[in-house]
Order: C-alpha cells, then sequence, then structure tokens
C-alpha cells in the first residue's frame, strides 16, 4: 500500500467506515422499507374507506331516486284534494232537489280558483298569448286567419291556454295566428 491522498491510517479510517457504513446503509434501508410498508397499508386502508364511502353514496342516490318516483307526486296530490273535496261537494250539491244554478255556478268558481292557487304553488303557470307575437316554442297555430286590426304573426285568438311549468313548456296555447 503506498502513500495515497489520505496517508497510511486514512486507509484504515476508511475502510472502517466502509465496514460500518454498509451495516449502518442496511439498518436505514430497512428503516425506510418499514415506514413504506406503513405507508402502503396506511393508504390502502384509505383506499378501502373511499371505496365504501362512495358505494355507500351510490346506495344512497339510489335510495333517493326511488323515494322521489314514489312518492315525488306527494305535493301534487295534497295540493289537489282540496279541489277533489270541492268537485264532490258540487256534485251533492246538484243532486239536492232544491238546486240553486247561482249557487253551483259560485262554487264552480270558487273550484276553479282553487285548482289554478293549486297549480301556482306548484310552479304551473298558464301562457299568456293574446296580443303576443307568435312563438312556435310556447305557441301552437291552430289557424292562421287574415286580421285588419292585427299585425302578421301575432296571436289573435287563443282556443286552448297553454302551461308551463317552472318556465318549461308542458303543453303549448293553442292559437289563432294573424296573418297578412
Amino acid at each position: 500500500m503506498g502513500m495515497g491522498e489520505n496517508g497510511p491510517q486514512g486507509g484504515e479510517a476508511g475502510a472502517a467506515a466502509e465496514s460500518a457504513s454498509p451495516a449502518a446503509e442496511l439498518e436505514r434501508l430497512q428503516q425506510a422499507l418499514t415506514e413504506s410498508e406503513e405507508r402502503a397499508r396506511s393508504q390502502r386502508e384509505q383506499y378501502l374507506r373511499a371505496v365504501a364511502e362512495l358505494d355507500n353514496v351510490r346506495k344512497r342516490a339510489q335510495r333517493d331516486i326511488e323515494a322521489a318516483n314514489r312518492y315525488g307526486l306527494e305535493k301534487f296530490a295534497a295540493e289537489l284534494l282540496p279541489v277533489r273535496d270541492s268537485l264532490e261537494l258540487a256534485v251533492q250539491s246538484a243532486e239536492q232537489p232544491d238546486v240553486d244554478v247561482r249557487s253551483l255556478k259560485q262554487g264552480q268558481d270558487a273550484t276553479l280558483q282553487l285548482l289554478a292557487k293549486a297549480l301556482e304553488r306548484l310552479g304551473v303557470t298558464p301562457i299568456h298569448a293574446a296580443g303576443e307575437p307568435f312563438d312556435p316554442t310556447r305557441h301552437e297555430a291552430m289557424l292562421a286567419q287574415e286580421s285588419a286590426t292585427a299585425s302578421p304573426g301575432t296571436v289573435l285568438q287563443v282556443v286552448q291556454i297553454g302551461y308551463e311549468l317552472n318556465g318549461r313548456v308542458i303543453r303549448p296555447a293553442r292559437v289563432i295566428v294573424a296573418r297578412a
């Protein structure tokens, strides 16, 4: 052994460091492996929890959809029941021998108002078309008629009222449209 950069004792110190270094390196690697295995276990547990939570959310959403399909019309039915009650009273009143036509008419008007209020609470609103420009997305032209007073393409008369549900047409208004 010649004298190198480390000198004669530097080589021995380097050899001692090399012999201590593999053991220390092995211990460090084993510790790193243990930590990595622990992180992998932890991440697997988190993954399994996330999968289970996702499955629970999916099942809950499915139950909510089924409940909405089954009971979605509950509010609608509850709003219409008073209208049915009023109509039943009108039928019973009409069967009485001393029926007053005016009171029947008043009962029908009250029932119609009750129905209109129920529909309004449910978000169903009439489409007011008379005098408006014809809109094929909201109106259905039943007839085109010449008019001296209205401009062409304007709704002259509503044959059947249309309705929207929260801004979406559920039945277009059937109308007569002015033509040139």
